[in-house]
């Protein structure tokens, strides 16, 4: 089974954070790690939002209202 793309992109995003915290890059490379995790970044957000949007769908009631219910893990909701 494949790795999810959510999980991959946060991984590699946390190495590229922890590279560029050990402050041994020179500036180009740094540039370079960098542009790629605000990419990463953008992605993770992207698809965050996007499964907010359908959570929020799937919690609507028959008149369109959101209904607020307790997130229990392995629960029926």
């Amino acid at each position: 089974m494949a790795e999810p793309e959510f999980e991959k992109l946060l991984e590699e995003l946390e190495k590229l954070v922890a590279e560029l915290e050990e402050g041994e890059l020179g500036l180009e490379e740094a540039l370079k790690k960098y542009e790629a995790g605000v990419k990463a970044y953008k992605k993770c957000r992207h698809l965050l939002e996007k499964a907010e949007r359908k959570i929020e769908i799937l919690l609507k009631d028959e008149s369109g209202q959101l209904k607020h219910q307790q997130f229990e893990p392995g629960g029926d909701n």
